[in-house]
């Protein structure tokens, strides 16, 4: 059975789900007595020879349709369990054997109300909407296996194509932080250690690429630990202020988000200033939303920000097109000398883990 895709702001799952819509959801309902009823204003304008339209027989369709369609809709949904046990093709013949028995009732029921002695002509009637309703229903499956396999294939290519953004972020770091490393270890071999600890985090949370979304707390702290690193290779130059509300540690987002960004405000706004400067973080919950912010000192005009930057940030706004849509945002703004990446994100947590991570 197909894969069920994830809406905008849920972790991609490896759960199948019944290729039939839930029709025990409003919104689905109402898509079915839409459908049909335009089907039954088609049937009644092609039905009328004289006028446009016989609202005598719109009528009766019309209520003989949509009751048909609200039972037949209901029995799916409450056999919707079982159902989802069943192969494509024993759900497909179940569910048509439902729709017709249920348009049988209602035929026998409306044509006893209309005409009590019905003859020949009220039992072809009846075979010619079992006939129309075998034909719709099979259809109407054949167009939601289409869209559930179409689904499925959309499921597929995000997934792959998500590691492969994630993977390119890679290098973007490793190298860096490696030379950092190379220029400490005669020096200052204590810190150097630390340092490749610290760097051993960063490289395993890239390896791990299973993780759509880890919870904010999480990413952090691979933040810390990569300006651990450039704290070590910049000194004083390099000041932070951190400003992150209480209550986002369970915040989603994609893991390696923020790093990025960080290494880029360092490499752009504070390493070609010999005095430094200060990166800000910020984060902040807003209505529906998350915001963080991340501000480092403009860099002059001689220091234009190059491709590498363009690069992180498309990076990162592909990945949140994919895993959020378009309830996620990543812009650049600057203002009296100060450039700052905005990210929102949609309010939504991930759990929290059931026993710590082993380091």
């Amino acid at each position: 059975m197909p894969n069920r895709p994830p809406a905008p702001g849920q972790p991609l799952t490896d759960r199948t789900e019944f290729f039939v819509p839930d029709l025990c959801r409003v919104r689905a309902v109402f898509m079915l007595l839409v459908t049909s009823e335009l089907m039954v204003l088609l049937l009644a304008v092609m039905q009328s020879a004289n006028q446009w339209i016989d609202w005598n027989y719109f009528g009766l369709l019309s209520l003989f349709v949509q009751w048909t369609v609200l039972t037949s809709a209901a029995l799916i949904c409450t056999l919707r369990p079982w159902l989802s046990q069943l192969t494509t093709a024993r759900a497909s013949s179940v569910i048509t054997v439902l729709v017709l028995l249920d348009v049988f009732a209602f035929s026998l029921f409306a044509d006893n109300v209309l005409n009590p002695e019905p003859g020949i002509t009220g039992w072809q009637a009846i075979g010619k909407k079992l006939l129309a309703a075998a034909i719709i229903t099979l259809m109407v499956l054949r167009y939601f296996y289409l869209q559930s396999q179409w689904q499925q294939q959309r499921q597929a290519e995000m997934q792959a194509r998500l590691t492969a953004l994630q993977a390119r972020i890679q290098p973007h770091f490793l190298f860096n932080s490696m030379n950092t490393i190379a220029s400490l270890i005669s020096t200052r071999p204590d810190q150097a250690e630390d340092a490749v600890l610290d760097l051993s985090e960063l490289f395993r949370a890239s390896l791990r690429t299973q993780d759509r979304l880890i919870s904010l707390e999480e990413e952090l702290a691979l933040c810390r630990r990569y300006l651990m690193i450039e704290s070590l290779r910049l000194g004083d130059r390099l000041q932070l202020d951190w400003q992150i509300a209480p209550g986002l540690e369970r915040q989603a987002i994609p893991p390696l988000t923020l790093q990025p960004l960080l290494e880029n405000a360092i490499y752009h706004g504070i390493q070609p200033n010999p005095q430094g400067g200060t990166v800000r973080i910020e984060g902040y919950r807003r209505g529906a939303s998350v915001y963080i912010l991340v501000q480092n000192p403009k860099p002059g005009e001689d220091q234009r920000r190059h491709s590498g930057n363009r690069m992180a940030m498309d990076n990162i706004q592909s990945r949140l097109l994919a895993l959020f849509g378009e309830t996620a945002v990543l812009k650049q703004s600057h203002h009296d000398g100060i450039y700052t990446v905005t990210l929102r994100l949609p309010r939504q947590t991930v759990p929290a883990p059931s026993r710590a991570r082993t380091r």
